[in-house]
This record gives C-alpha cells, structure tokens and sequence, in this order.
C-alpha cells in the first residue's frame, strides 16, 4: 500500500485493489504459466483447467500495479488473452506513525 508523508498523528487515506482475471493459454504450457503468473507480485492463482484457463486474482496498492501485472501477464509466451472479470477497491484511513 503506498505510504506518503504526513504528521505523526494524523490520518492518511489509503486504497486497496482487489482485480480477478481469467486468463486463457495454449494447454500444454498451463501449468508453467501459472507458476509464472503466482511469481508476480500480488497474483494468486485459483483455479487451473484441462482446457488452458486460469482463475487468476490480484492485489495491489492502487490501480496501476494490477494494470502493470495483466500487461506482463498478456506479454508471457503462450498468453492468448487475459480477461478483467472483476475490479473493486477500498480506501481506507491509517494513522500516521513516527
């Protein structure tokens, strides 16, 4: 979570992203490419099928990590597509500390 300067004391506003994906690969390479997907930071994968798809969540201090990790994970040999299925975010307040 990004973290910026304030006053020992007061309250920071925070997000939290939360993105599910499915993820449709070449069958053969499913299984290395879901090792390599939970290799990225904020990824975890649910679900692994016969036929190439992936269940895949991702978590993150704002948008744009999760956005930075559907462009890798469309980047990876074998990647026919990556499909945002879902997209929510939190914010939340944190109390600054020393």
């Amino acid at each position: 979570m990004s973290q910026e300067s304030c006053d020992t004391g007061a309250k920071m506003n925070q997000e939290f992203h939360v993105s599910s994906l499915v993820v449709l690969t070449q069958p053969p390479l499913r299984h290395q490419l879901a090792e390599q997907i939970g290799a990225l930071e904020g990824a975890e994968i649910h679900a692994v099928s016969e036929t190439g798809k992936l269940v895949v969540t991702l978590e993150g201090p704002s948008q744009r990590p999760i956005m930075a990790a559907i462009d890798a994970i469309n980047a990876m040999p074998g990647v026919l597509s990556a499909a945002l299925i879902y997209h929510q975010f939190d914010e939340f307040d944190v109390e600054c500390k020393e």
